[in-house]
């Protein structure tokens, strides 16, 4: 980067070599190469990135390609299966049911059921509320009613 001062001896200096009559002429020039190679280098850099993204894309369907060829599904019928599904009657093994005690043993007696009380039968009372206050009458008021 140049510094004020390097400026002002170029300016100086570009106006001794060119003169007042084409300085501006010259100056439009340079300032239309400088853009002119911006923009390509710019143009340069926009191709290259769109180079490098089209070479991952390229890699990324490769290695996909790669391990869809190298899938195996897994075998979700056994070898067997096919002869069992066309069997009509397959064997089932029943297992050993042991005969039931023709005697069992007796049970412990228990206490007979009664019929349960009937709820008229019996008087009710309203249950207190726990942690209530009983209610205060409002206060007199000091001053008369305006009618």
């Amino acid at each position: 980067m140049l510094s004020i001062p390097d400026m002002a001896l170029l300016g100086a200096a570009a106006l001794l070599l060119f003169g007042p009559e084409q300085l501006p002429n010259v100056l439009r020039k340079v300032g239309q190469f400088s853009r002119e190679v911006q923009n390509t280098s710019q143009s340069f850099i926009r191709e290259m990135e769109r180079a490098a993204e089209s070479q991952e894309v390229a890699d990324a369907y490769k290695r996909r390609d790669e391990a869809l060829k190298s899938y195996e599904p897994p075998d979700l019928d056994p070898p067997d299966a096919a002869e069992a599904a066309l069997d009509p009657a397959p064997h089932v093994e029943e297992p050993d049911v042991a005969e039931p005690d023709p005697h069992p043993p007796a049970a412990e007696k228990l206490a007979e059921p009664r019929p349960a009380p009937d709820a008229w039968d019996y008087p009710t009372q309203a249950m207190p509320v726990v942690g209530s206050v009983p209610a205060e009458p409002p206060p007199e008021p000091d001053h008369p009613a305006h009618v």
